[in-house]
């Protein structure tokens, strides 16, 4: 069952070694523990529902709290602090796209508002519900959890869009396919939210980014159904894959997704390399992303994530030992950057691939560490959001951000947010530990990655006002520095007072005018993306 006020199982827990801890204590002080505030609390304050009864929908508070928040810092600190305030009116569970058909044709008769609900792990606001007259309704996609039809032929596999990662996969797996699509959340998120927020793997240099995994399937909208099919390619005008990619259930309710599939690999490899300096290993993957060497993945920490990362390993003999080969191989221990770089296909494909790949990443003194790093990432890199709950429980907030930017501007950027994410927290006279990764690269660019972590405050407002700090000071840099304000998040509410700085006015009025084409009557998610 998963944890009602945190991340995942609820049976899962992952500890910090004790030289994470001491690190946290050296850098921040001794974490400020604070009481959970009870659910039963929640249960009793939920107001009664504002719904006309209706066989689908369900009001019980549980589901009724359950539907009421993503896993945002700001969500957490509600959920933990006893704040929030707003929650869905009744929780609705449709089987059929029928159902969902007659779900919107009472919202419309009834002035309700919609809220699409698929794995629940937004972490930018997508799932908050806004105070206003009308009464809110959560369409959970539980139940639109099936594999539709496959064809091994055009490789293309059809969908319901409230299938978990982890169900998807395991299905395609039993037939020999693999989607290959693995952000950090993938046990738990959906098809459909990875459609709805331009997710991006982990491997996404190898499978791609869910825009090119995206074929083609069905919008439920006000106005009426979108069907889209799954053309190899098209010239007939616009692209109305990309009308729902990043919709974030402002246009209505994705249904059915038709996405790309590949066959098993045969290999699929990950290497550690670590460099002596931040220069050499970001100049190091920025030759290599530009080479056309085809990796599935770089993912290159800067020096303050790779200390953390390696007090938070536990395995203290074996780290021990691989710090004295890279002393001995001209690694200091202070400001070394780790990489993971990997590769997928054929034996001989991926043997080739990493030959030239270490030839390069030889060349600004990269040292490879072999694989032993790589594999201890790919069984550990679904449980690293466990850590919140661990470090919620030691008195410990945490939270990313990231962006992306051209070449020219990764380096300036990533020093500009970690200064003035520090810098935010003097009025609070707190310390805050950031650090950053480049997580996906590409020829032209790379996405950064930021983490921060700060003590709670005595009071759930008190930490919440130290988060809008620090996320204003980091949206209001990447915006100066010419970067996106979502690289694989998404925009939701946290991130919507930006996006003007990137689309302009112009693009700003044309995804209005969209959103009313297809929802003119302001139900379906309203205030999420663009007020």
């Amino acid at each position: 069952m998963q944890r009602w006020n945190g991340w995942g199982d609820d049976t899962v827990h992952v500890d910090l070694p004790v030289q994470g801890h001491n690190l946290l204590c050296e850098l921040l002080g001794k974490g400020n523990v604070k009481a959970d505030y009870p659910l039963e609390k929640f249960i009793n304050r939920i107001p009664t529902s504002r719904l006309p009864h209706h066989t689908l929908i369900s009001t019980n508070p549980k589901e009724r709290l359950d539907h009421s928040h993503g896993q945002s810092l700001p969500d957490w600190i509600s959920l933990r602090g006893g704040t929030l305030q707003h929650f869905p009116d009744g929780v609705a569970l449709p089987s059929t796209p029928e159902e969902i058909i007659e779900l919107l044709d009472f919202s419309e008769k009834h002035n309700v508002v919609v809220i699409p609900f698929g794995g629940g792990t937004s972490v930018v606001g997508h799932l908050q519900v806004q105070e206003g007259d009308r009464p809110v309704l959560s369409l959970s996609l539980k139940r639109f959890n099936r594999l539709i039809d496959l064809s091994p032929t055009s490789l293309l596999a059809t969908f319901e869009s409230g299938v978990l990662g982890l169900d998807l996969e395991t299905q395609l797996m039993a037939r020999g396919f693999t989607f290959g699509h693995y952000p950090q959340s993938f046990e738990f998120s959906s098809l459909g939210g990875w459609v709805a927020t331009r997710s991006s793997g982990q491997q996404s240099s190898h499978y791609g980014r869910i825009e090119q995994l995206f074929a083609g399937g069905e919008l439920v909208t006000p106005k009426g159904i979108l069907r889209i099919p799954p053309f190899p390619a098209s010239a007939a005008g616009p692209d109305l894959r990309h009308i729902v990619l990043g919709s974030e259930g402002r246009l209505g309710v994705l249904t059915k997704v038709i996405i790309r599939i590949s066959h098993i690999p045969e290999k699929d490899d990950v290497s550690g390399v670590f460099f002596p300096s931040w220069d050499h290993a970001k100049d190091a993957v920025q030759t290599l992303a530009g080479a056309g060497i085809p990796f599935s993945m770089i993912r290159l920490s800067n020096s303050a994530e790779t200390m953390t990362n390696l007090a938070l390993a536990g395995h203290e003999k074996q780290i021990a030992l691989m710090r004295r080969f890279l002393r001995l191989r001209g690694i200091p221990e202070k400001g070394a950057c780790m990489c993971l770089v990997g590769f997928i296909g054929t034996k001989r494909f991926v043997k080739t691939a990493r030959r030239e790949s270490f030839s390069i990443l030889r060349q600004y003194k990269g040292v490879s560490v072999g694989k032993e790093m790589g594999e201890i990432w790919k069984k550990s890199r679904f449980r690293m959001p466990y850590l919140r709950n661990t470090l919620w429980d030691m008195g410990y907030a945490v939270d990313t951000l990231e962006t992306a930017v051209t070449w020219n501007k990764v380096a300036t950027t990533m020093e500009e947010i970690e200064k003035v994410i520090k810098e935010s927290m003097a009025p609070w006279n707190e310390k805050v530990h950031v650090f950053s990764h480049l997580s996906h690269v590409y020829s032209t660019g790379s996405s950064i990655y930021t983490t921060f972590m700060f003590r709670l405050s005595d009071t759930p407002e008190e930490t919440l006002a130290r988060w809008k700090t620090i996320k204003k000071a980091a949206s209001q840099t990447i915006v100066k520095a010419g970067g996106t304000i979502s690289h694989q998040h998404g925009v939701g509410v946290d991130h919507k007072p930006y996006l003007e700085a990137e689309k302009g006015s112009v693009g700003m009025s044309a995804i209005r005018q969209l959103c009313f084409h297809l929802d003119p009557e302001k139900r379906m998610n309203p205030n999420k993306l663009l007020d």
